[in-house]
């Protein structure tokens, strides 16, 4: 943040669990309102900054549920939006991976738009991605730009990250932001992907990282929204014969 500070940027986004390790044994351990230290910590990196800070995830929690929760802080520090994580990441792959955020956290909701520098923006998180429709009801909901803390593994991250960041840029003609942690040096344990990247409504991926940490930087063209939606007309030529979102 302080390095994002410095670089004069308008918006920061960390990615999902900053504030612990993706592992289900250390959810609730690490678990915290929002009077606790991290989002303390977001409010006032935002305040010192002069910037938005959407503060990837961390385990929240409220009275005696744990959420998966994003909290954005505006330029004085002030919240402007908490957006619970929706669908919870209940996979198994034999031999490869296996995850159920479902054994400790709740499924939630909340704030999913917030305002930045004149733009509407959009919320989800990491595997939310996977559910077009859910995603498509930001853009259908005016945000211009999505923004998706997430942490793919190890198995699914090469196969779909860059894959499901593009497609949903092209199906909502919005730009896609994605901020995922570093990968671990510690063997064993849940292994984030890494690539941070950003794509543009056009499906171009225009900034992106490795698995290393890294601060990537983009300024955003919102004109290109609004080119792309005007000569691709799709999201505002649905029918009455359009399934309803």
């Amino acid at each position: 943040l302080a390095e994002a500070g410095l670089l004069r940027a308008d918006i920061a986004v960390l990615p999902e669990m900053f504030n612990c390790p993706y592992d289900i044994r250390f959810f609730a351990g690490a678990a915290e309102g929002e009077a606790g230290d991290s989002c303390r910590m977001l409010a006032e990196e935002a305040a010192f900054h002069n910037m938005v800070v959407v503060g990837g995830t961390i385990p929240e929690r409220d009275g005696d549920r744990l959420y998966n929760t994003c909290f954005v802080y505006d330029g004085q520090g002030q919240r402007l939006a908490r957006y619970r994580k929706h669908h919870l990441f209940d996979i198994d792959i034999p031999g490869q991976v296996s995850f159920r955020e479902s054994r400790v956290l709740s499924s939630g909701m909340g704030d999913r738009f917030f305002m930045a520098g004149g733009r509407r923006f959009g919320l989800a998180i990491c595997y939310d991605i996977r559910f077009p429709e859910f995603i498509q009801q930001l853009s259908m909901g005016g945000a211009e730009a999505i923004v998706i803390p997430g942490a793919f593994n190890h198995v699914t991250g090469p196969a779909h990250w860059e894959l499901l960041a593009r497609t949903r840029a092209v199906d909502n003609q919005s730009y896609v932001l994605m901020a995922a942690p570093a990968r671990s040096r510690n063997k064993g344990g849940y292994q984030s992907h890494g690539h941070s990247m950003i794509a543009d409504p056009w499906g171009t991926v225009v900034a992106t990282a490795g698995e290393d940490e890294a601060v990537v930087v983009e300024e955003l063209d919102f004109s290109l929204v609004e080119k792309v939606r005007r000569e691709l007309p799709f999201l505002s030529g649905r029918t009455k014969d359009d399934p309803v979102l």
